[in-house]
């Protein structure tokens, strides 16, 4: 990654993290990614050549950016789904810092409602929002998915019991090879060979 853009995602990085210490309410709180989960979340997408990427929570733009670095050299682009408008509003703004707004499609809303009207198909999702919601999302999305589908989740080992229904989800999915990462807050990904 060139310097400017890791720059900007190390300020982000930082920022967010004292902002969250301070922040009593947990909905207000930015809830970035760890850099390092970050990182491999790119390579995984970057490698792969993802090119219609989902992303389930937004907050203030930070792993969008990472995605939408990812993505720009195969040409992907990001679809990014935030219920709140001030967060929507920063990501929008760190975007544009980023050089990559033209990369990222931002909607507004109830993931689980938006989700449900997005036609696909996407090569790969990450959830990154309300856990609980996920295995709903999931569902909808399967129709959606792109032959060789990935999908990643964050916070798994941070938050199990919330997480549960998500990872059940994908072991009834047998096309899907499953693995979870131990970085940062735990990192789900799961894969699906085109053909299978």
């Amino acid at each position: 990654m060139e310097a400017e853009p890791r720059a900007l995602l190390a300020e982000l990085a930082e920022a967010g993290r004292l902002h969250d210490e301070r922040e009593p309410e947990h909905r207000k709180r930015l809830l970035n990614l760890e850099p390092e989960t970050a990182q491999l979340v790119a390579i995984l997408v970057g490698s792969s050549r993802r090119v219609r990427l989902l992303e389930i929570g937004t907050s203030n733009g930070y792993s969008a950016i990472w995605l939408a670095w990812a993505t720009r050299a195969a040409g992907g682009r990001v679809t990014s789904i935030e219920r709140d408008p001030d967060k929507q509003g920063q990501a929008d703004a760190n975007l544009r810092r980023a050089g990559l707004r033209d990369r990222v499609e931002l909607l507004l809303g109830d993931a689980t409602e938006v989700v449900a009207r997005l036609p696909g198909p996407f090569d790969c999702v990450f959830f990154d929002a309300d856990r609980v919601s996920a295995p709903r999302q999931l569902a909808l999305l399967l129709p959606k998915l792109a032959a060789d589908a990935l999908l990643l989740a964050d916070n798994v080992l941070s938050h199990p019991a919330e997480n549960a229904g998500y990872l059940a989800a994908l072991e009834r999915l047998p096309a899907f090879e499953r693995v979870i990462v131990p970085v940062g807050k735990g990192l789900s990904v799961a894969y699906r060979w085109a053909g299978t």
